[in-house]
């Protein structure tokens, strides 16, 4: 039997994660710094703090990443500072609400540029690095339930982020067997904005409607990137893994669990 005690140990391995410095980005970053990664995060404004763990932080690098520019940038700053780049997680994206019927083309174009745009530029340049690599490389890119079952008000989303999993599962053929690309369908989050979200008590309303009982926390997303980054998934690519609990409980089944509801 093969030794798999050391498979979550990214010691001396260079991790870029995209829109890390908060929220699910943020613990994604800090899972690779408690593995021994070292790691780079990129957003649009520089933060108050950075993530860190172990006694270490991560690296910071301002991008706006819908620029393919500066995508490319990312990623070289990334394997200038630290060798090598072995993981890129894609986890940049979301949007407000809006209205698909009145929404302004300027709304529609950011919102694809961000969602599908930008994971496409930043995971070509990160390509470019891995594949010349020992070791080649993995890419993983952080998707939505939205992708699958799209809900009012999130048209150019969830037509962004259907597009990621098509993107997904089109690098995964053209760049295997030295760069592995995969997708996560998150599912609900429980986030520093949960209540801006899903209502002032933080989601604790919808998560009845979960059939896990509870929203997903940004750890359980951070291990699944663990496990599609390390060596136990090394015959895993193209895979859509759903973190979602379940996903939802069909509406003919909620008035029986909810009988309150109207």
């Amino acid at each position: 039997m093969d030794d798999q005690s050391h498979a979550t140990d990214f010691t001396g391995r260079a991790v870029l994660v995209t829109g890390g410095t908060r929220g699910l980005g943020a613990a994604i970053a800090r899972a690779f710094l408690v593995g021994g990664a070292d790691v780079l995060v990129c957003g649009r404004s520089t933060p108050a703090t950075l993530p860190s763990a172990g006694g270490r932080d991560a690296a910071f690098r301002v991008a706006d990443l819908r620029d393919p520019t500066a995508a490319a940038d990312a990623v070289a700053a990334t394997a200038e500072r630290f060798g090598r780049l072995d993981v890129l997680v894609n986890n940049a994206g979301g949007s407000p609400d809006a209205d698909a019927a009145t929404v302004s083309p300027r709304f529609v174009e950011k919102v694809v540029a961000l969602n599908l745009l930008a994971p496409f530029y930043t995971a070509q340049a990160a390509n470019l690095v891995m594949r010349e690599q020992p070791g080649g490389g993995s890419v993983i890119n952080i998707g939505s339930v939205s992708a699958h079952a799209p809900q009012p008000g999130t048209a150019a989303y969830s037509a962004a982020k259907a597009g990621l999993l098509g993107l997904t599962r089109a690098l995964a053929l053209e760049w295997a067997p030295r760069v592995r690309v995969n997708h996560i369908t998150a599912g609900l989050i429980r986030t520093e904005n949960a209540a801006a979200l899903y209502g002032e008590d933080g989601g604790n309303a919808v998560a009845g409607f979960i059939p896990m009982g509870r929203l997903a926390e940004p750890g359980d997303v951070a291990r699944a990137c663990l496990w599609l980054a390390c060596d136990l998934s090394s015959y895993v690519n193209g895979a859509d893994l759903a973190v979602h609990g379940g996903g939802e409980i069909p509406a003919r089944y909620t008035p029986g669990r909810h009988p309150e509801l109207p």
